[in-house]
């Protein structure tokens, strides 16, 4: 098949795609780039199809029968960044249940992350380290967003991801986990803490932190030990450093 025009009707569903909306009710979501697209069909994500620029084509034969022959045009059209990949596939999303993470040994969980390259960033650092799966709690960032997607740079598939925003929904399953809290006010340092499985380790949002629901639901705490002249660091930086020294 072959889409020349950025004014085709298809082309013109697809950018929507780049929209929170239209990815909420269709359930699919935009991959970008060669890598991206080769790990999403490598790892097993439902792809329906390819926009491949035609100078590229020979790159993609893995995945002949979903390849759309376009151009820049139309792949300006369905991509977000400025300068355009050469090649935009529509992918379906990944759906869990809440109960299997029950059956999980170490999770982390996220509260009102706004930040979608941050989001991408943990997630690519939670498949490195070990990281079993990740709940996000609040009101987050929608997890395909595109920067999201391209943040986690083809791992976004690769663990479970549930969205929660009840806490009676975050208790039944895990009010026999151990919950960590990480605070800066904590009086235990990540150095010499112990992590008893399963766990879950709370990470809060950019601006706020950890709300004090989650503060006094937690059964334990802890702070990274950093030089007194630095107040904070990046929640992705944090939540990497973290899962390193207790998952790894």
């Amino acid at each position: 098949m072959e889409i020349a025009s950025p004014t085709n009707q298809y082309v013109k569903d697809c950018a929507k795609l780049l929209q929170k909306k239209y990815r909420s009710q269709s359930g699919k979501f935009l991959i970008e780039g060669y890598k991206t697209i080769k790990e999403a069909y490598d790892y097993g994500i439902k792809i329906e199809r390819i926009f491949v620029d035609k100078e590229y084509l020979s790159k993609y034969e893995f995945a002949q029968d979903l390849i759309i022959e376009t151009n820049s045009t139309v792949i300006k059209k369905i991509s977000s960044t400025e300068s355009p990949p050469e090649a935009v596939a529509i992918g379906q999303q990944k759906k869990y249940s809440s109960e299997l993470f029950k059956t999980l040994n170490k999770v982390i969980l996220l509260e009102n992350i706004k930040d979608s390259g941050n989001l991408g960033t943990i997630i690519r650092s939670a498949v490195a380290f070990g990281c079993d799966g990740i709940v996000l709690y609040g009101d987050c960032t929608d997890l395909y967003n595109p920067k999201c997607v391209r943040s986690s740079v083809g791992n976004l598939w690769k663990l479970p991801i549930i969205e929660i925003d009840s806490f009676d929904i975050l208790n039944s399953i895990f009010a026999n986990y151990s919950r960590i809290a990480t605070l800066p006010r904590s009086t235990n340092f990540l150095k010499t803490f112990k992590l008893n499985t399963p766990a879950l380790l709370m990470f809060g949002s950019e601006a706020d932190g950890l709300s004090e629901e989650l503060i006094n639901y937690s059964t334990d705490s802890l702070k990274i030990e950093m030089n007194k002249n630095v107040e904070s660091l990046n929640l992705a930086s944090s939540a990497t450093i973290i899962m390193y020294e207790l998952f790894v």
